[in-house]
């Protein structure tokens, strides 16, 4: 019953955070660091009780620390954000790295989907009623980045 108990929460804990990851990153264009925190503890804690070894669980720490760092440069050359730099690296570390080239590449089709989609709405006038919502008003400037977040929970 106890690794029920545990495998429930790692099948709830992912997901959640990252369709919460996405929200935010929708809503505010950042994805805030209390969340990629938590999400990287969150494995940390429920590895070792759902069952995953120590040289398991040091493979998903390397996937998570390589997604950190590729990230990280990609932030560097100004291709991403932050936020999802560091949103990518937690994710990596409960994807580990027999499945991290494939939500990569899921996540980059996302993403380039998700950006032609924003520069369409970027083209369309921006009804009355939308523009006195923060958020949507943000998602229509031109001079705004994409919420890239999305994309990678819904990879995720």
């Amino acid at each position: 019953m106890g690794n029920q108990v545990i495998n429930l929460v790692a099948i709830i804990v992912f997901p959640l955070a990252m369709i919460f990851g996405a929200l935010w990153d929708l809503t505010t264009m950042t994805i805030p660091n209390w969340l990629t925190v938590s999400l990287a503890a969150a494995f940390v804690v429920v590895a070792p009780f759902a069952g995953l070894g120590v040289e398991q669980i040091g493979w998903h720490l390397a996937a998570g620390g390589a997604a950190l760092v590729a990230g990280m440069a990609l932030f560097g050359f100004g291709f991403i954000g932050g936020g999802d730099a560091k949103f990518v690296a937690a994710a990596a570390l409960w994807i580990g790295w027999s499945d991290l080239l494939g939500y990569l590449i899921v996540a980059s089709i996302f993403g380039g989907v998700l950006t032609l989609a924003i520069l369409g709405f970027r083209r369309l006038p921006l009804p009355q009623m939308l523009v006195r919502q923060a958020w949507v008003a943000r998602l229509h400037d031109h001079r705004e980045g994409v919420p890239y977040g999305v994309a990678l929970a819904l990879a995720g």
